[in-house]
């Protein structure tokens, strides 16, 4: 008997996440998941994200039904090999951006997908990204647009933030917050992936 396909389950309240998913048109229910973000002492960027992604999953695979895959995702901006998260306020994130400004940094996203019953896949994927020079004054107006707020690193590059990219390289939906290519790859793997809608 062949199984009926389920919506994935997403473990994230990120918008972006939910955008990129509908882009791709996967159906996809939403079920947040709460993990202790804190990075363990010594840890790589690389290492922290792909253990709190598989944390999500994990979590959120309790919440699922049998049959039904699990999505999670966390990303970081790394700069001189320190991770950034999310600025608590505008004091935070401008100093973010100083730090992000006229030079290169990272964008790693940890990844993992799984379901009832079978071992979890995971991986980690990595974007370079290079930003124009800021001024003082870039930063505030930035801020003011409410954009750099619950944004890893503080900037957005779906949004405004575009403009102070010069490059990247590699996938640009990594940045954003969900590297779709290597998820297409997983779902391209799998004999009964989630359901698609029409």
């Amino acid at each position: 008997m062949t199984p009926v396909p389920h919506p994935l389950l997403l473990a994230s309240a990120s918008p972006r996440r939910r955008e990129l998913l509908e882009q791709i048109q996967l159906a996809f229910e939403v079920a947040p998941m709460d993990v202790d973000e804190t990075p363990r002492p010594g840890e790589s960027p690389e290492v922290l994200v792909e253990r709190l992604a598989i944390a999500k999953a994990e979590a959120a695979l309790e919440r699922g039904i049998p049959g039904q895959w699990v999505l999670a995702a966390d990303t970081v901006v790394v700069v001189d090999d320190e991770a950034l998260g999310k600025p608590a306020d505008f004091a935070d994130a401008a100093a973010m951006l100083q730090r992000l400004s006229g030079g290169e940094h990272r964008v790693v996203s940890g990844m993992a997908l799984g379901r009832p019953g079978e071992s979890m896949r995971a991986r980690t994927v990595t974007t370079r990204v290079r930003m124009r020079p800021l001024t003082p004054s870039d930063i505030e107006r930035y801020w003011a647009t409410g954009e750099p707020r619950g944004k890893a690193g503080a900037y957005a590059i779906q949004g405004r933030g575009a403009a102070f990219v010069e490059w990247i390289a590699g996938s640009y939906t990594n940045v954003v917050g969900l590297p779709l290519f290597e998820l297409e790859q997983w779902l391209a793997e799998i004999p009964d992936p989630p359901l698609r809608r029409a």
